[in-house]
């Protein structure tokens, strides 16, 4: 009991060391779970994760020396981005591989930018991202959607000071990393409900011979530690400006 007694003792004030010292780290990371886990919130917000996901896919096409036909970004914040080249191979694999991870991955990016007090250098690298996704857009709804978080990430990072740049960078952060998660499941429970076959992990099984499941795996297994660590660099390291 005292042993347990000590434990219990020591996260309590751990926590409350982190609360004194990172107030601001953690307001931005609840701000992003509520708009995560609220399902109005998150019907309103989720098409930010779609966009990170399709431009996820987009740049692994382009990398992988597939063609870049366009993208398409749908009101159900669903999304599609078409490319050219071999039907089968790695370039397709990896293109396929390269929409789920992409939010979590541009949220763990992001967390080291804002520990590091950049993070108006986060926000200017997220508008050129969204520059460049914006180019391939083919659709009015994925040309409006992108304008729009260009919009407001843009209005913060020209008027906003230090700490709101801060604070809204960080929260966009963990919105990435928890919207990565939550991705990630309901591609699960599409799958059960649907069966369709048209997933990403669906394609992903048919080029490999693998299981869909090893791939969901994969991306949890991927979001999951993306979101630790980005936890660490925000809780642990982050500097002045929050």
């Amino acid at each position: 009991m005292g042993d347990a007694g000590t434990l219990l003792q020591t996260g309590y004030d751990t926590a409350a060391q982190v609360l004194a010292e990172r107030p601001g780290v953690l307001l931005a990371a609840a701000l992003a779970l509520v708009a995560v886990t609220w399902s109005v919130s998150w019907r309103w917000t989720r098409t930010v994760v779609t966009i990170a996901h399709e431009g996820g896919h987009a740049l692994v096409a382009v990398l992988a020396g597939r063609g870049l036909t366009g993208i398409r970004l749908h009101p159900d914040t669903s999304g599609l981005t078409v490319s050219t080249g071999a039907r089968r191979g790695p370039g397709l694999v990896l293109t396929f591989l390269g929409g789920y991870p992409a939010p979590s991955l541009l949220g763990l990016g992001g967390a080291l930018l804002v520990a590091a007090d950049l993070a108006a250098l986060m926000l200017w690298i997220a508008l050129a991202l969204l520059a460049a996704t914006l180019i391939h857009v083919r659709n009015v709804f994925g040309v409006v959607s992108v304008l729009a978080t260009g919009a407001l990430v843009g209005a913060v990072a020209v008027w906003g000071d230090v700490r709101l740049q801060a604070g809204f960078a960080a929260a966009l952060c963990w919105f990435l990393l928890f919207g990565g998660l939550r991705a990630v499941r309901e591609l699960q429970r599409g799958r059960r409900r649907r069966r369709d076959g048209t997933s990403d992990v669906d394609m992903l099984a048919r080029l490999t011979h693998l299981p869909g499941g090893m791939w969901a795996g994969l991306f949890w297994l991927v979001g999951g530690v993306a979101v630790i660590t980005a936890a660490w660099l925000l809780l642990r390291t982050t500097g002045r400006d929050l």
